[in-house]
């Protein structure tokens, strides 16, 4: 059969290459190959012609081959295209144009309407009149600045609205650095859940109007594992997203470019917040959001209040920077009288914040018969297994005698159950009352629990009406104390009946600084002004030699006729020994006594159990070591954490009480200064080790004066190193009864 070799198949061209004298030098699927390789130069597609695929071939053979790569060039070249591929499904394309321009301008200006555009479905139900206030309060913290704390009925959306406010001045370029700070860290963290579960919301009316900072978050598409290679336009953007911090990825005309959203708790470090950008700026807070800052826990406790109002005006308020002013907003709702929030939402206590509260109720209804026979008829019907349907038709066929009076902040607010927002807050009220004043219309009922720890207002109100430095006739000993500064020293008088009930006769300072309120920081009248031309020693010296010989001569008057005088002056030490070992040395006697405290631990050793050596004299929770043979001067030790706590207790003893300390005068006021160095300057922690527990002591937060302390404390201790003693308190241990066997009286 003859062969056309215009158009040859493919199998016929194989069988007469292969039948030459070369043998086998193609086959089928090579063939197949060379045709698509060539295409139509050599064929039609089914058939060959063989003149063109001989002319194709020599083409072919003729054409320069490609260098061999070598492994590690031909790695490289594959790691190139890689990595190309992957920069480019990395880029998260061209930002989507603004959906509508019109309505993105007006939210901008206005939160509400951001609220109301974009989350329809939260904000579901009608604003309140305290809802648009809260809201207008809202908007001039974030835009003009300021600080604002409001309470709002439990349920009302004051966390909702901190979350948005957050987006909101991020988003519009507003605020660069928001912090959310909770009670803790797990609650910070809820607050920052909810703003990433808006910003991933797919199709929504915000990633339409705010493309260029919520398309670049969606494109992260909630993995962490994307956010290190993210790219726009081939550049890096740089965003974090985890379950503590967002960064907004870097993007070119984006007012949220680069900003930061944190959380921390309350109850950790927040101090030293700051963040850096990839351009090398330094972000710090400008705007904090605090939400609910106290636990039930910490409400109940005095001195946990104390701290976390200490936190929030000194770490929290310090956050942005020096020189730099920061913007707070801060939701909370009432537990305790007294409480924290109670706290910050009082102007005259807390005026920065400009707390506002708002209620549930704001006038109850005038029928209060109609309400209890409502109360009784549902309870019976709960307790029953009913619903409370018959209670609510009683309701329903009263509603206008059973409303009269009555005044409801939101009237939106009812259960599907329900009739009425009047019928939901009576409700409320009759399953727990003191819930309901507490957290719906935070007048709470209860007062803080917390009854041993200390405020400065207990400690003003322990006036027991005495002249000052009169001494009770029934007081045997005086002692007194002195805290040595660069600038003025410190001093306390105390007088001591026999089991340790006290009074503060008198305190100061010296020089006198002849004002109600002052600080060590601000004294104006100091030792160096008063030895003009002494150096600051010099100046101690003299300060220290004039203050110990004036009180170590001075008689006291008692009250029911005779004198006394100091028996025990003990002398701070820690600061400037050697000085005071001179003034010791120059004013003689055994009255004044250097002193040192020390803050013994939980996992240290007690002084009751240490090692008694040869010319030491041990006390109770006191000891004088033996420094004859060491470079020390001659002092008492003393455990301060123990005798501040000790101190604590004379306190909270009812006056009249034996072991009750209480202080001169007639009112609560000239003790003002007293009380915070006394009540406010230290917090304790209850810590355990060594099969024991101890209340370790520290300076608060906000660091206040702490010096009268101080010399309350060391003036208890000289008091027990004169022999004043609580009942037991030096009670020798005894010895264990010796146990007798059957041997013993056989002895006999």
């Amino acid at each position: 059969m003859a062969i056309d070799p215009q158009k040859i198949s493919p199998t016929e061209l194989v069988r007469l290459l292969n039948s030459t004298p070369l043998g086998m030098v193609t086959s089928v699927a090579k063939m197949h190959r060379q045709m698509n390789s060539a295409g139509l130069r050599i064929g039609d597609g089914r058939t060959i012609h063989l003149v063109r695929y001989v002319a194709w071939m020599a083409i072919e053979r003729e054409k320069p081959k490609s260098p061999k790569l070598s492994v590690r060039e031909a790695r490289a070249r594959d790691l190139a295209a890689k990595n190309a591929a992957r920069k480019e499904s990395q880029d998260i394309g061209e930002i989507p144009p603004v959906e509508n321009p019109e309505r993105r301008e007006k939210v901008c200006k206005d939160f509400r309407k951001f609220c109301e555009t974009y989350f329809p479905d939260i904000f579901y139900l009608p604003w309140s009149d305290d809802h648009l206030r809260v809201i207008e309060r809202i908007e001039t913290a974030v835009v003009h600045g300021g600080l604002f704390a409001f309470a709002m009925p439990r349920g009302s959306g004051k966390s909702v609205l901190s979350r948005m406010a957050a987006l909101w001045a991020i988003i519009t370029g507003r605020r660069r650095y928001v912090c959310l700070i909770g009670s803790a860290a797990d609650q910070a963290r809820n607050l920052l859940q909810g703003i990433q579960a808006v910003l991933l919301r797919p199709r929504s009316p915000l990633l339409a109007d705010f493309p260029e900072a919520v398309h670049p978050v969606q494109a992260l598409e909630n993995s962490a594992h994307k956010q290190r290679g993210q790219r726009y336009r081939g550049e890096l953007t740089f965003p974090i997203w985890t379950a503590d911090k967002i960064v907004f990825p870097t993007i070119p005309d984006s007012p949220a470019s680069g900003s930061v959203i944190t959380v921390e708790g309350l109850d950790s470090n927040i101090r030293g917040q700051q963040h850096s950008t990839i351009d090398g700026q330094v972000l710090r807070p400008d705007l904090v959001l605090i939400d609910d800052p106290q636990t039930r826990e910490s409400a109940q406790s005095l001195r946990q209040t104390a701290n976390r109002l200490a936190i929030l005006n000194g770490d929290v308020l310090g956050m942005a920077g020096p020189g730099s002013k920061i913007s707070g907003l801060l939701t909370c709702t009432k537990i305790y009288a007294g409480d924290l929030a109670d706290q910050l939402l009082d102007r005259k206590k807390n005026p920065e914040w400009q707390g506002q509260c708002t209620k549930m109720v704001y006038s109850f209804p005038a029928d209060e018969k109609l309400w209890e026979q409502y109360a009784a008829m549902r309870s019976e019907e709960l307790q029953a297994g009913g619903d409370g349907k018959e209670a609510t038709e009683f309701y329903r066929s009263r509603q206008s005698e059973m409303d009269a009076g009555v005044k409801i902040a939101w009237p939106a607010r009812y259960n599907e159950d329900e009739i009425s927002a009047v019928q939901h807050a009576m409700n409320l009220k009759f399953r727990d009352r003191e819930a309901f004043f507490a957290e719906y219309q935070n007048e709470p009922l209860t007062q803080q629990i917390d009854d041993t720890a200390l405020t400065p207002e207990k400690v003003c109100q322990r006036f027991n009406g005495r002249k000052r430095c009169e001494v009770p006739i029934s007081a045997s000993t005086l002692t007194m104390f002195i805290d040595v500064h660069d600038a003025v020293l410190f001093y306390c008088v105390c007088a001591w009946e026999k089991e340790f009930t006290g009074y503060v006769i008198d305190y100061g300072t010296f020089p006198d600084q002849k004002r109600s309120y002052f600080s060590l920081q601000d004294a104006k009248n100091t030792l160096g002004r008063k030895y003009p031309g002494a150096g600051v020693e010099g100046a101690i010296q003299a300060g220290l030699e004039e203050l110990v010989g004036n009180f170590l001569g001075k008689t006291w008057q008692r009250s029911g006729g005779g004198v006394v005088r100091i028996e025990k002056m003990l002398v701070d030490m820690g600061y400037k020994p050697g000085l005071v070992a001179n003034v010791k040395h120059k004013a003689g006697g055994t009255a004044m006594v250097l002193s040192k405290g020390m803050g013994i631990r939980a996992g240290g050793r007690p002084m009751t159990a240490y090692r008694r050596h040869p010319g030491e004299v041990h006390g109770h929770n006191w000891y004088f070591p033996n420094v004859s043979k060491s470079s020390e001067f001659a002092h008492v030790a003393f455990d301060a954490n123990y005798w501040k706590s000790f101190l604590h207790a004379r306190l909270t003893v009812a006056p009249g009480d034996a072991g009750a300390l209480t202080l001169f005068g007639k009112t609560p006021s000239e003790h003002a200064l007293f009380a915070n160095h006394i009540a406010a300057s230290e917090t304790w922690v209850l810590t355990h080790g060594q099969g024991r527990d101890v209340q370790e002591w520290k300076p608060s937060p906000s660091r206040p004066d702490n010096h009268w302390f101080d010399c309350l404390v060391g003036c208890a201790v000289a008091a027990s190193i004169s022999g004043i003693a609580l009942p037991g308190m030096e009670a020798k241990p005894k010895r264990p009864r010796k146990k007798y066997t059957q041997e013993d009286f056989l002895r006999r």
